[in-house]
Parts: structure tokens; sequence; C-alpha cells
């Protein structure tokens, strides 16, 4: 297992037909006579919105799909609509050379359908619904809650289906430990032991950063200024709103505001022969907690994990992760200012207090520090944190009467010039939040301008993200607007969801409702290999992924709970998977199809495995889950429809 992600088992009655569905073009009736071709159909498997452009992929031979015709049949076996099959979208492998499409648009009548093929080419989609975006979309924020829940760590945990007890209970007086000093590809600790510095801190709680037991404020903050922005939304779901909660206590433990120190990691996932880490043992979380071991054991950092600071008590915070967490903090007070204004109060010097010690000038030739070591998250780009810093902090000032919201206002849009005219701008994920950070500085505004920086600059670069994703769609047979071949193909795509309902509702513009569409489709099963990327949404989606408790608690064998609601990694460069986690307690996964099925699916590079030893493409992760979280949210209460 690796730090940088992990994944989890499903097995329904449709999806025993996995094998089927990877192999041919009949996937429900195994009595069928063979097919004219072989030839797949991919849909979304969640659904499709009312209203929305819908769009399904058939891929097969050139021939065979020249001469093929399709037809949408309701849950009764009636046909609904039917036609040729749309044009040539390109090629895809040499097994499937050929990529058409079928547009569902006319179909909006709500009820559960499928697509069947005819003429020289057979085939029969898995099931898909069309419904109203409420409809379809608030039982997937449910999922994701359920999994961050299965991810508590700490005495206030959820057993829920995958039975989880209290775990790492010894975080509630850990041991703070200096910097540690790794090899160039940091996957080697130097120092022969760790070293500590004194200082004890209270690091309970939180979330399992993902198939792993470490803990980071990096990706903890993200995650949790995703749930706060959601809850505008979807105020009325006490679920979200208590996850929200137990990242906000975690954090608010990270802060020790009267030394002025940022913790930013609990754990270490990389050591030595001194340094065992949690990377080398594949357990249940509970099971550290009764390891018998004394200081200087190789086992004690397991049981006895280390925190590590991202500042020296007193000196300046890491600008990344300090303006995250500000943001947060900041968030936390909006929420709070008309329920209890006093709380409120103290989310905001809290959160200012973060604010002022950031290094706003950090050294350009040392790797900023998200984690350790910091290959597990590098990041480029900290402007952008900041700037979404100052525009939480002014909102939270305008909420509550406090006369500096000019000057955070001009503060974030100072950092959003700094962004804009940088070179390391990308698009919502974990190691950019530009586009959260642009929306509710246009807010901050209200229209005025302030360092160069006015509303129409700030929706020219979100247009740009939009059109990066819009371009790279243009140029793939199924209009992926991600990278196929690099990490987070899957939350880069549902971070460009997200990013093109908040930019319809920031400018009333839809230009890009359809590409939205598109790509939040294409995560949920409408992509090469037919599988949604999020565990439990459709028919067919990952059911061995890489997740310890998962794996050792959940049905690895097809017969148990799954680990619902995770979104993993999705393809990944098929390099990358040259070589498989393994483990000698890891439990063997039956639930899915053989490592090697997927095979006649991959292409352009990419490489897509279901496997619990794969963390490369089905490890589940917090910031992945919950950008899709954001993603939904925002679909389910799209105003602009």
């Amino acid at each position: 297992m690796n730090a940088l992600r992990s994944p989890v088992l499903l097995v329904t009655g449709a999806a025993t037909a996995l094998g089927a569905v990877l192999v041919a073009v009949n996937v429900y009736d195994t009595t069928a006579a063979p097919p004219a071709a072989e030839a797949v159909v991919r849909v979304d498997q969640a659904g499709y919105v009312r209203g929305e452009t819908k769009q399904a992929y058939v891929m097969g031979p050139v021939k065979a799909l020249a001469g093929a015709r399709f037809k949408v049949v309701d849950a009764e076996d009636k046909v609904v609509t039917a036609g040729r099959l749309g044009a040539v979208t390109g090629h895809w492998n040499a097994k499937y050379p050929s990529v058409r499409t079928v547009d569902l648009s006319a179909v909006n009548t709500p009820g559960t359908y499928r697509i069947v093929l005819s003429g020289t080419a057979a085939g029969r989609s898995p099931a898909f619904r069309i419904a109203d975006a409420s409809e379809l979309m608030t039982p997937l924020v449910r999922d994701n809650v359920r999994f961050l829940q299965a991810q508590r760590d700490g005495a206030d945990v959820l057993p829920g289906i995958l039975k989880h007890g209290p775990s790492h209970l010894a975080d509630e007086h850990a041991t703070v430990y200096a910097d540690p000093h790794y090899d160039e590809a940091g996957e080697e600790l130097l120092d022969e032991r760790l070293t500590p510095t004194g200082d004890t801190v209270d690091a309970s709680g939180g979330w399992f950063d993902a198939g792993d037991f470490l803990k980071f404020t990096g990706t903890t903050s993200y995650s949790t200024a995703e749930l706060l922005l959601a809850e505008r939304d979807l105020p009325a779901m006490p679920a979200l709103s208590a996850e929200a909660d137990h990242g906000l206590s975690w954090l608010d433990r990270m802060w020790d505001g009267d030394s002025g120190t940022l913790y930013a990691q609990v754990g270490i996932g990389a050591g030595n022969d001194n340094v065992r880490t949690d990377h080398d043992v594949w357990r249940l979380p509970e099971a550290d907690d009764r390891l018998d071991v004394s200081p200087g054991d190789p086992d004690y950092t397991i049981k006895h994990r280390p925190v590590f600071r991202a500042n020296a008590p007193g000196e300046p915070i890491t600008p990344s992760l300090a303006g995250r967490v500000a943001a947060v903090f900041a968030l936390a007070a909006q929420r709070t200012a008309d329920s209890d204004p006093d709380q409120a109060r103290e989310w905001l010097e809290k959160a200012a207090a973060v604010y002022e010690q950031a290094d706003t000038d950090p050294d350009p030739d040392k790797p900023l520090v998200t984690a350790f070591p910091s290959g597990f998250y590098p990041e480029d780009s900290w402007q952008d944190d900041l700037e979404f810093a100052g525009a939480e902090l002014a909102l939270a000032a305008r909420e509550l009467g406090d006369d500096r919201e000019g000057d955070w206002t001009a503060d974030a849009a100072h950092w959003a010039r700094a962004y804009l005219d940088s070179d390391v701008k990308g698009t919502l994920n974990v190691a950019d939040v530009s586009a959260l950070a642009h929306v509710d500085l246009t807010t901050a505004l209200d229209g005025d301008r302030s360092n160069g920086v006015g509303a129409e600059d700030l929706y020219k670069d979100l247009r740009r993200q939009l059109e990066d994703g819009v371009e790279r769609a243009g140029h793939d047979p199924f209009g992926a607007g991600a990278v196929y071949d690099d990490f987070d193909a899957v939350p880069h795509t549902f971070g460009l969801v997200a990013t093109a309902q908040l930019y319809a509702r920031a400018t009333g513009d839809t230009r890009f409702a359809a590409f939205a569409g598109r790509q939040r489709g294409w995560a949920l099963g409408a992509n090469p290999w037919g599988t949604s990327f999020m565990i439990g949404a459709g028919e067919v989606y990952p059911h061995c992924p890489e997740h310890q408790l998962a794996n050792l608690r959940g049905s690895h064998d097809g017969k148990g709970a799954i680990l619902r609601g995770a979104v993993v990694n999705g393809p990944n460069a098929a390099e990358k998977l040259a070589d498989l986690n393994g483990f000698p307690t890891m439990k063997k996964c039956t639930a899915g199809p053989p490592t090697g099925a997927w095979t006649d699916f991959d292409g352009k590079g990419s490489r897509y495995v279901d496997d619990v030893g794969a963390w490369q493409t089905v490890e589940p992760s917090l910031d992945f889950t919950t950008t899709a979280l954001l993603a939904f949210a925002l679909t389910a209460q799209d105003k602009n429809r």
C-alpha cells in the first residue's frame, strides 16, 4: 500500500455478471445466441438528470458498429426510443477500435432503462435511471457521507456495517517529533530514529486519509471545507453536518493557538528497519492499540504514532496549509454566525491567527510542507489557498459585522492576482482550491475591484479551468476531460463537474452544463471499462479496493458489506501497475473479476485494475470522495435547470 492512496468490494445479483460485462455483449441473458459481433455499451450507471444532455457510448469493431442500431427499453422491456448509433468519436484500442455515441437526450420520463443493440452488433447496457437532479444526487451524497463515517478514527467512531471499533486511542497523548529526513525518492527514512521535540499533543479523532490509517491536516482541511460548502446546499442532511463537525473538531486540535503551532500529520508511512510504519502491516485499526511495545521497538511508532509539525512554534506556517485551515475556520464562523455569534467569533479569531502566521515568502527551491515525505501529497501552488482564506475571512467578517472585512477582501484579491499571474494554475483538486476561492471572492468583492482583480478576472480563470477540460474531452473518444494515465483522474473529473456548477451559479452562464454531465457520466460508468468509480453506485463498481478495514471486515468474497460511497482513483498509467501490493494478512478478494479481466478495455497508455493490491487504481481517499460529494450536492440543487 502507498500513502498516496488505497480501495473496496461489492457484489449484487447484477454484479455477479461482472465477468460477462467485461468480455461480452449480452450481460444479463447468458442463454442468448452469440451476438453478431462483440460490442459493449457504456452508460452513466448512477443515472441521467431530466432535461440534461444525455450521452452513452458503444465500442466495438468498426464494421459492426457501422450497421448497428439501438433501442432504449424501460423496466418492462418496452421500447421508448430507437435509432442508429451516432458519429464515431475516435479509436480506443485494438479490440475495440471504434467508439460511437448514443444520444439519450430525448428520454426524459422518470424510470429505469437499458440500451439494447441490434443489427450488425449486439449488446445490452447496465441499467440506468432518469430522474430529477435531487432524486439522483442526494442518495449519492448520503453514500459519500457513509464512507466518511467508516473513516472515523479515535473514540467517537460509528461501527456501522464494517464493525469498526475505537482506534488509535494513544493519539490522545501523541509525541511530537522533529521533521524526518528522506532520500530523494521519498521512500526511505534517512534518520536512524525519529527525534522527539519534548512536546505532546492530543491528535485523536479525525478521519483515516485513505485505505491506510494516516491522518493529514492538508487532506482533512480540504475535505472539511468541501463538506461545509456542500452543507450550504443540503442543510437538512444531519449526517453531512455531523461529519463536518467531526473534521472541524480534529483540525481544531491540530492548531495550538497558544504556541502558534500547526500540526501537519499523524503517523508515518515511510520508515526504515528501526522505524516501522503504517504501510508495513495490514491490520484492523483497533489492533494498533493492543500492541505491547516499548520505546525503541520498531513497532513503537505503529501504536504510539508520531506527530509532525507544519512549523516550529511561533514560526511562519507553510502557506498552503495555513490558508486552507484558516479558510475552514472562517467557514465555520460563517456557519454559526446567526445561531451562535459568540462561537462564530471564536472561529473567526482562530482563522485570523492561522492566516496571519502564513509564510507569504516560501523558499521556491524547497517543496511546500504538505506531508512527510512531501511526495505523498506534492503541491506547487499556495496563492490559491491564501486567496481562499482571505475570501472566507471577509465573508465571515461581513456576517459578524467585523471591520476587518475590507482588509481581508483586499488580501484575497492580492493573492488571487498572484495566482492568476503564476505558472502553477490547475483545476479543482486537493492541490488547487482556486475554483472555490474565486467564487467566494466574487461575493466578497460585491461588484468592486481590488488589487487589480474583479469578478470578470475570476470568471475568466474559471472558464480557463473548464475550457482546458473541454479541449481534452474533444480529443478523447469518451469525452473525458481528465488525464487517463496519471494519478487522480477521477477526482479531477469530479472537480470539473463541481467547477462547472459553481461557475454557472455565479454567472448564470450554462455553456458548460453538457460538458459537466458527460464528466459525471464518465466517472460513473460511461468510460472504456464500463465501471462506476464510486463504490455502490450502479451495477458495476470497484469490488476489491485497497482498503484495510474493508478487506478484513467487508466483502472480500462478495457476501458481506461494502465500503459504500468511497470514490477511487480510477485508471492510471499502465507502467505504474507493474507491481501490486501484497501482505500476508491481506485477504484474497474473489468478489470482483480476475485481475486480467479488465485488460481488453485498457488503452491510450492507461490501465484499470480492480484488485486489493492495486492502490494505484482502487484506493479510495477523503479528497476523492468529498470532491465527488461537492459535485453531487451542487448538481442536486442546480438552480439553472
